[in-house]
């Protein structure tokens, strides 16, 4: 079975989502806001909550930025774990093929997904 969905928004880079604080002493990373309102808005734009795809799966990943300047690399963590969040799939290491477009519309940032399982 295909799932496919469209999330509005800015994709996060992981290596900006994440910062340093400090507890009980002890130094830790959190999410930044932009990445906590990402999660948030991805959740309630997913349309295939709780498809729980168990087995192998493969993706493919269309993500519109607003200019040229961020890597696509950076942002495909933070989808899958999102994926992942929402109860679409179980468990990101069950992803056996990956494919990844980069494009650029400074007026709608989003992305394009789709999601199907495969069998090995």
């Amino acid at each position: 079975m295909k799932h496919t969905m469209t999330i509005l928004g800015k994709l996060p880079s992981k290596s900006n989502s994440y910062k340093i604080i400090t507890f009980a002493g002890h130094a830790s990373l959190a999410k930044t806001n932009a990445l906590k309102e990402y999660e948030k808005a991805f959740y309630l734009q997913c349309p295939c909550r709780g498809a729980d795809i168990g087995g192998w799966f493969k993706l493919e990943a269309r993500v519109f930025h607003e200019n040229n300047r961020p890597d696509l690399d950076n942002g495909l963590k933070i989808l899958l774990d999102c994926l992942q969040s929402c109860n679409v799939i179980r468990n990101d290491r069950q992803c056996t093929e990956l494919h990844a477009y980069k494009f650029v519309d400074k007026a709608n940032p989003r992305v394009e997904i789709s999601i199907e399982e495969v069998e090995l």
